[in-house]
């Protein structure tokens, strides 16, 4: 792949790029990776907002307009967008009838949009979710909410954007779009990996004679590998794998065979012909053919096919008119807009302190700096190895942010952990921003000097306790809550044995690097590394991985200040 931006910069550059091309269209959430219409909707609009990981266009930004989405916020690569990032686009396309969110069934998603849904309740502003689980591949028919949303992405939102548009309320729109993805199956074939911004080699490859059968939007391998096919033989292997899948109904169909961002489209044509005939020797009638790019895993070379079972309603929403930059458009381009700071750029408007907090902070970013691509690669293993990057994303940002936040040890810990969780995205970003914010919240109204083990035992207790309500994760599930369990214990022992905070503190961070390598045992049962659990072991979790270093990192500054 090639691009004029790096992975630091990709976000920001392409959006301001998208936002000026299609300025008669959409605009920018001020302060936000986001896009909301160009023109207000009506007073008591249902607004649709949906998002997630940027790589994928023309989801999600290029859905965004009449007859489809109000808004959508797209995260870094493969990344779900922050709770900040959420929060601030759905305040901007709401108009009174509240929100409907709608998203791929990703943990990061999950946590990021669940944040901003509490955010706006508090507010009082009514939201619902729709979360797209459509894919065959990645779970059980008999447990469908575990599967992944992927290019039915397109087909939820069409119907949810539909029925926002004819003036459905908030259940009504939900509940249009829960039938829509209760209908749609999709099933996908891999020829070539993807590569990321920045990165020198795809996530993955497939050898010249083999294709990946059931692979994802993020850079997932696939979960079976088959030779080479034809493209009759793919038709067969794609509708094979959706046939036994689909629910009942009158025949009516709509058929989207869709690009996943290397494929030719006359390569999909030649495909769609033998996908059309097996359909129709099935008793289906498509209705409504798609064949093109509508959700798409940055040049990977592949395609999927999604089947959605109409009744009569979903055939009259579907069949309604919209006009977006990814799916119908026409119109002049907006002028090109002001851009905002790169995280790099704040870090580097801000000065170094000599704070325990801003000393501490920056040791763990020049460990997780030097350790990045060790990060990605074994986040490679069973995910889409973009854990490096947004570690040190998150980790330069919670320095700036704690720099610019210094008067007080707990204001610089809230600041970090919220800067963390914008920056970096992802269920990593929201995970590790609740340790940071937690731990500051249970240090509140402390100085360095007040600071005890006990005390420090007893915030991360209250941290610990957060991060598990908010992840859902038990100990042994493989996730970084393996490191993080055995740290807190361990600094509880130490602190009620009277052990000073210096002492303390290393004896756990030894722990966390013992349990982070024992992780390697260990198969994900939480997360993307969950689909392909056996691939991962016999490799230490990342995030596990990631929190040893940091708190490896913070004993050495937090030794020498009580030494």
């Amino acid at each position: 792949m090639t691009t004029l931006g790096t992975a630091e910069t990709f976000k920001r550059e392409w959006l301001d790029g998208f936002a000026t091309a299609y300025g008669r269209t959409v605009r920018k959430v001020p302060g936000a990776y986001g896009v909301v219409r160009r023109e207000d909707t009506r007073p008591g609009k249902v607004a649709v907002v949906i998002g997630g990981g940027c790589g994928h266009y023309p989801a999600f930004a290029g859905l965004v307009g009449p007859g489809l989405a109000d808004g959508a916020v797209v995260g870094d690569v493969f990344t779900s967008p922050s709770a900040e990032q959420v929060y601030r686009t759905a305040r901007a396309a709401e108009n009174g009838a509240g929100v409907l969110f709608g998203y791929g069934n990703y943990q990061g998603d999950v946590l990021h949009f669940g944040l901003a849904a509490r955010r706006l309740a508090a507010e009082g502003i009514e939201s619902r979710t729709i979360l797209v689980t459509d894919d065959v591949a990645s779970g059980p028919a008999e447990h469908p909410e575990r599967r992944r949303g992927v290019a039915g992405d397109f087909l939820v939102f069409k119907i949810a954007g539909a029925a926002a548009e004819r003036g459905d309320d908030l259940a009504g729109v939900y509940a249009a779009a829960e039938k829509a993805n209760a209908r749609i199956r999709t099933f996908g074939v891999a020829f070539g990996g993807c590569t990321l911004p920045g990165a020198a080699e795809p996530l993955f490859t497939v050898g010249e004679r083999e294709m990946e059968l059931g692979l994802g939007i993020h850079g997932e391998p696939g979960v079976r590998t088959v030779g080479r096919l034809s493209a009759a033989e793919l038709a067969d292997e794609l509708v094979d794998g959706l046939l036994p899948e689909l629910p009942e109904g009158d025949g009516r169909i709509v058929v989207l065979l869709n690009g996943l961002g290397r494929t030719k489209y006359e390569e999909m044509f030649v495909t769609y012909t033998r996908v059309h005939e097996r359909l129709a020797a099935a008793g289906l009638s498509p209705l409504h053919t798609e064949v093109g790019e509508f959700v798409t895993s940055l040049d990977m070379a592949g395609v999927s096919l999604s089947v959605m079972v109409l009744d009569d309603e979903l055939a009259e929403l579907y069949a309604a008119p919209c006009d977006t930059p990814g799916y119908r458009t026409t119109g002049p381009a907006l002028a090109p807009v002001a851009v905002e700071s790169t995280v790099d750029e704040l870090l580097a408007e801000t000065r170094p302190g000599n704070t325990i907090v801003d000393r501490a902070l920056t040791a763990a970013l020049h460990s997780i700096e030097a350790n990045e691509d060790e990060l990605g690669r074994l986040d490679a293993v069973a995910a889409d190895g973009d854990h490096g990057l947004g570690m040190t994303r998150g980790m330069r940002a919670a320095v700036a942010a704690a720099r610019r936040d210094s008067e007080s040890i707990s204001g610089a810990l809230l600041a970090a952990g919220t800067a963390f969780a914008d920056a970096a995205g992802g269920a990593s970003g929201a995970l590790y921003g609740v340790l940071l914010a937690e731990t500051g919240a249970g240090l509140s109204g402390l100085g360095g000097d007040e600071i005890t083990a006990v005390r420090l035992a007893t915030a991360v207790d209250k941290a610990v306790l957060a991060f598990v309500e908010l992840g859902g994760a038990e100990p042994g599930d493989k996730t970084m809550l393996d490191a993080i369990e055995p740290f807190r214990a361990v600094l509880r022992e130490q602190a009620e044995e009277g052990a000073d905070v210096g002492q303390a503190w290393r004896k756990a961070a030894s722990a966390a690097v013992t349990a982070a390598e024992a992780s390697a045992h260990l198969v994900p049962a939480k997360g993307r590394a969950a689909r392909l659990a056996q691939r991962s072991k016999g490799h230490p979790d990342p995030g596990a991985v990631s929190f040893s270093l940091l708190v490896t990192a913070v004993g050495a500054v937090v030794g020498k200040e009580n030494d």
